[in-house]
Protein backbone atom coordinates (compact mmCIF):
# COMPACT_ATOMS: atom_id res chain seq x y z
CA UNK A 1 0.00 0.00 0.00
CA UNK A 2 1.35 3.41 -0.95
CA UNK A 3 0.59 6.83 0.51
CA UNK A 4 -1.79 7.59 -2.34
CA UNK A 5 -3.89 4.52 -1.42
CA UNK A 6 -4.29 5.62 2.20
CA UNK A 7 -7.94 6.34 2.99
CA UNK A 8 -8.34 9.82 4.42
CA UNK A 9 -12.14 9.99 4.61
CA UNK A 10 -13.41 6.70 5.98
CA UNK A 11 -17.07 7.60 5.59
CA UNK A 12 -16.83 8.36 1.86
CA UNK A 13 -13.75 6.17 1.20
CA UNK A 14 -11.71 9.01 -0.32
CA UNK A 15 -7.99 8.32 -0.63
CA UNK A 16 -5.04 10.67 -0.27
CA UNK A 17 -4.29 10.15 -3.96
CA UNK A 18 -7.80 11.24 -4.96
CA UNK A 19 -7.49 14.38 -2.87
CA UNK A 20 -4.09 15.32 -4.33
CA UNK A 21 -5.12 14.57 -7.93
CA UNK A 22 -8.33 16.57 -7.63
CA UNK A 23 -6.61 19.49 -5.91
CA UNK A 24 -3.91 19.63 -8.58
CA UNK A 25 -6.30 19.22 -11.50
CA UNK A 26 -8.76 21.90 -10.43
CA UNK A 27 -6.64 24.13 -8.15
CA UNK A 28 -9.21 23.64 -5.40
CA UNK A 29 -9.46 25.45 -2.12
CA UNK A 30 -10.59 23.32 0.82
CA UNK A 31 -14.31 23.84 0.25
CA UNK A 32 -14.10 23.03 -3.45
CA UNK A 33 -12.00 19.94 -2.72
CA UNK A 34 -14.60 18.76 -0.25
CA UNK A 35 -17.42 19.26 -2.77
CA UNK A 36 -15.57 17.55 -5.63
CA UNK A 37 -14.48 14.48 -3.65
CA UNK A 38 -17.18 14.29 -0.93
CA UNK A 39 -14.41 14.01 1.68
CA UNK A 40 -15.86 15.33 4.91
CA UNK A 41 -19.45 14.90 3.81
CA UNK A 42 -20.06 11.48 5.33
CA UNK A 43 -21.66 10.33 8.56
CA UNK A 44 -19.07 11.90 10.87
CA UNK A 45 -19.34 15.29 9.15
CA UNK A 46 -15.59 15.68 8.65
CA UNK A 47 -14.41 15.17 12.21
CA UNK A 48 -11.71 12.71 11.13
CA UNK A 49 -10.59 14.03 7.74
CA UNK A 50 -11.22 17.78 7.82
CA UNK A 51 -7.64 18.72 8.74
CA UNK A 52 -6.13 16.56 6.00
CA UNK A 53 -8.51 17.88 3.33
CA UNK A 54 -7.59 21.41 4.38
CA UNK A 55 -3.86 20.60 4.36
CA UNK A 56 -3.99 19.08 0.86
CA UNK A 57 -5.86 22.11 -0.47
CA UNK A 58 -3.25 24.43 1.07
CA UNK A 59 -0.47 22.71 -0.87
CA UNK A 60 -2.15 23.74 -4.13
CA UNK A 61 -3.63 27.16 -3.36
CA UNK A 62 -2.43 29.94 -1.12
CA UNK A 63 -4.54 30.56 1.92
CA UNK A 64 -6.19 33.94 2.04
CA UNK A 65 -6.24 35.31 5.59
CA UNK A 66 -9.99 35.92 5.17
CA UNK A 67 -10.66 32.34 4.05
CA UNK A 68 -12.36 30.15 6.61
CA UNK A 69 -11.08 26.62 7.09
CA UNK A 70 -13.47 23.71 6.91
CA UNK A 71 -15.75 23.20 9.85
CA UNK A 72 -17.33 20.01 11.05
CA UNK A 73 -20.82 19.34 12.22
CA UNK A 74 -21.84 16.58 14.57
CA UNK A 75 -24.22 14.03 13.10
CA UNK A 76 -27.80 15.03 13.73
CA UNK A 77 -30.89 12.91 13.34
CA UNK A 78 -34.48 14.09 13.69
CA UNK A 79 -36.21 12.90 16.85
CA UNK A 80 -39.98 12.89 17.34
CA UNK A 81 -41.26 14.51 20.51
CA UNK A 82 -43.24 11.35 21.25
CA UNK A 83 -39.98 9.38 21.31
CA UNK A 84 -38.50 11.82 23.80
CA UNK A 85 -41.48 11.48 26.09
CA UNK A 86 -41.26 7.70 25.91
CA UNK A 87 -37.72 7.60 27.28
CA UNK A 88 -37.72 5.99 30.72
CA UNK A 89 -41.45 5.27 30.69
CA UNK A 90 -42.66 1.70 30.39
Amino acid sequence: MTDKDMIICRCEEVTYGELVETANEYGCNARELKLRTRAGMGYCGGRTCRNMVDAVACTVTERDSKQVTLKYQPPVRPVHFGDLGAIGHD
